[in-house]
């Protein structure tokens, strides 16, 4: 039996790639970018923050949900066939290489590659001048020194909660007129900038260093009758993963606000700590936070790397990152003029950040003022601090409209957000629905229901990203205006289905998750693979962030071996193996990662000529298939088809920013050798401000919009 379990796992891993180790892949493909010495300095140290933002937020959900399963014996295998366990196995060791390597990266490339530019990071507070040394001293006495609250431990004081991700100094003290030791810690305060300034005696350098370092080279100040033996900055990182269970959950929103405070003290999963950290204060923290010896990261360098996207924008450094790219206006669209009836003639084309967000917002401004609209309903997954969408809606219930809002309370890391608008949004007289139970709601639907001389007309939004006006100019999405009665109708009865839980029988244009999509999308590539069995050409091209579902997978790898091109443009996870012969050899799979952070999904079908593409907010993964609400809609106007197929083409023959998954799992950057160089995301830049200037030319009012320079990757 152990031999037939053994053969079974090993057919799982050769036609499977982990989901986690996939992840880690494309963690590794963004500190890519920070290696790019072609890419400017200030963009590559952001690329490195990003890195680890990132792998905080791995720790904190995906690692943090394995370890909650090993302890739970969870024996059950993944799409790979590794237990929790194997799987943890191996992740640890890999996240260990790869923060070697983030750190690497930032000692030896990039940290001299400042200094050469103007900027020094002080690393060390032993390394400041005497200069720097008493002002560091002054700025500690008049700034730091009145936020802080030392911690002793001793018998009458428990060590303290130490909050997930901040930054602390601990400290080992002794009574001056004793010899017993005692652990201390102080946390560093984070409403105080943690890149402090300091005088330059060379003449064009700046020179900044850490708080962390100010704290500990006057860490005695804070324990005046104790000497102190060692101080030494650590982090730990707390299983974050909310354990709800919605069916015993009397008041969902009740329930989250109580697993939200949880995460301050959920199990320690991870502590960061100096490389030259004192071994009997390791041993101690240790024992403190209750924390495994695998479970300790020793570092060489600074602690929470995610500073750097703050020193990224310092000011007086703008030849060191690219100019700042501002969303031009929507080319079928006239600011000056209501919405409705542009839409009418035509559906509206989207296509963020290279297009402004604006006509959304003013989708639902308009709508918010318009007389004639009776109604708008609306789905809220992740929205910015001081949304303008969400004020719109707040006026239009103001106005008298029926004002339906579905607010996802379960949007990871903002559920808090989502509440404070939900609260405020039901005071305003909006109805709030707080989504279905046991399902995310992730869909990115708006509908306006308007009264018209022959009836009643509705106008939908249909969206691959969310309704959040400052991701909008960082995040590449695309999106549809329309006021198609058919799609108008599936509108409705998604938010019926939302509301009153009545499923429709059958839909007219939508996919709908978790009932209808997957079998869509299954349906699309049996079809292609019918067509190639036939002797027809079939090709499918899909854009997404992540494809992980194992009977998409499966149905992909069949269709590979009936002759279908199968082209997969995945920005992330990627559990699917690329280019193995008799399984996979006609499918290629390319992640682009750019400035701009790819989060479109677009779907293609040649389907014997009569070419289909679909756009929506699922990925091809479990959690979006089967346990979300989500929508894929059809793309069915011709120029917008042809705006949606042209996107995909630019991002395919991308040989700058794109790099390949090779049949090992591995990812590699094209050969440039005999090909034009090609940089999807400029393209788009280029071509955006292009039809600007061509319209401002034409006379159009473009008095709202800032030309500007499109972002260079390679200088």
């Amino acid at each position: 039996m152990a031999d037939k379990k053994i053969s079974k796992e090993q057919k799982k891993a050769a036609k499977f790639v982990n989901r986690e180790l996939s992840w880690l892949e494309f963690n590794s493909r963004i500190l890519g970018e920070a290696k790019d010495k072609t890419i400017r300095p200030f963009e590559r140290i952001k690329f490195l923050g990003i890195t680890a933002s990132n792998l905080d937020e791995f720790f904190m959900v995906r690692v943090a949900s394995l370890i909650n399963m090993a302890h739970a014996g969870y024996q059950k295998t993944d799409i790979a066939g590794l237990t929790p366990e194997k799987q943890l196995e191996k992740i640890i060791p890999q996240t260990k290489a790869f923060m070697n390597s983030q750190y690497v990266t930032y000692n030896r490339s990039l940290l001299p590659l400042l200094e050469k530019n103007g900027l020094r990071v002080i690393t060390h507070h032993e390394d400041l001048t005497e200069a720097q040394s008493r002002y560091v001293d002054d700025f500690f006495d008049k700034d730091v020194y009145p936020v802080l609250t030392p911690m002793a431990v001793d018998a009458s004081r428990p060590f303290p909660l130490i909050r997930n991700k901040t930054l602390n100094i601990g400290a080992l003290i002794r009574k001056k007129d004793g010899d017993e030791v005692e652990i201390a810690t102080v946390q560093v305060p984070s409403v105080l900038s943690r890149i402090v300034h300091v005088p330059s005696n060379q003449e064009g350098m700046r020179e900044v260093i850490l708080l962390e370092q100010v704290i500990e080279k006057n860490i005695s100040k804070l324990f005046l009758n104790y000497e102190v033996t060692c101080a030494h900055p650590y982090r730990i990182m707390r299983n974050a993963d909310l354990m709800l269970d919605e069916e015993e959950a009397p008041d969902l929103l009740k329930e989250i606000e109580k697993q939200i405070k949880k995460r301050q003290w959920g199990e320690v999963i991870r502590l960061e700590v100096e490389e030259s950290i004192d071994k009997a204060l390791l041993k101690e923290l240790s024992k403190q936070l209750h924390v495994e010896k695998a479970s300790v990261f020793a570092i060489n360098g600074p602690l929470d790397l995610t500073f750097l996207s703050k020193l990224s924008g310092l000011e007086g450094f703008d030849h060191l990152r690219n100019p700042k790219y501002v969303p031009q206006p929507v080319p079928d669209l006239d600011m000056e003029e209501s919405i409705f009836e542009q839409i009418k003639k035509k559906d509206i084309f989207l296509h963020h950040p290279y297009q402004t967000f604006e006509p959304v917002v003013q989708f639902i401004r308009q709508a918010a003022v318009d007389p004639d609209v009776l109604a708008i309903k609306q789905t809220l997954y992740r929205v910015s601090s001081n949304s303008p969408i969400i004020a719109a809606l707040a006026l239009a219930a103001e106005n008298g409209k029926q004002v339906t809002v579905l607010v996802e309370l379960k949007a990871r890391f903002d559920e808090e957000n989502n509440i404070n608008w939900a609260k405020k949004l039901e005071k305003t007289g909006c109805h709030v629905i707080y989504g279905l139970r046991g399902l995310k709601t992730h869909s990115k639907i708006a509908l306006v229901v308007r009264r018209e001389e022959d009836g009643i007309k509705r106008y939908v939004h249909l969206g691959t990203g969310n309704y959040n006006d400052v991701t909008a100019k960082l995040y590449t999405d695309t999106g549809i205006l329309t006021a198609s009665d058919t799609i108008g109708e599936d509108a409705t009865a998604v938010f019926n289905m939302l509301s009153g839980y009545s499923e429709p029988a059958s839909w007219n244009k939508l996919a709908v998750a978790p009932i209808w999509l997957k079998q869509t999308v299954l349906d699309l590539i049996h079809r292609e693979a019918e067509n190639a069995k036939a002797g027809k050409p079939a090709h499918i091209i899909a854009k997404m962030n992540a494809i992980c579902d194992a009977k998409v997978i499966e149905a992909l790898y069949e269709a590979s071996n009936e002759g279908v091109k199968i082209d997969l443009i995945v920005r992330g996870i990627c559990c699917l193996r690329a280019g193995v012969e008799g399984l996979s050899e006609n499918i290629t799979v390319r992640s682009i990662v750019g400035d701009f952070l790819e989060h479109a999904r677009i779907f293609y079908c040649y389907n014997d000529g009569f070419e289909e593409i679909y756009m929506g907010s699922a990925d091809w993964m479990p959690r979006n298939l089967d346990k979300r609400v989500e929508i894929m809609f059809p793309v069915e106007d011709p120029d917008a088809k042809r705006q949606a197929k042209h996107i995909l083409d630019v991002q395919l023959a991308d040989t700058l920013k794109a790099y390949l998954l090779q049949p090992d799992g591995t990812y590699a950057k094209e050969d440039l050798r005999g090909k034009a160089k090609i940089c999807a995301q400029n393209t788009f830049c280029k071509e955006a401000m292009e039809i600007a200037k061509k319209e401002k030319a034409s006379g159009a009012d473009m008095r709202i919009f800032e030309p500007v320079t499109a972002p260079s990757v390679s200088e």
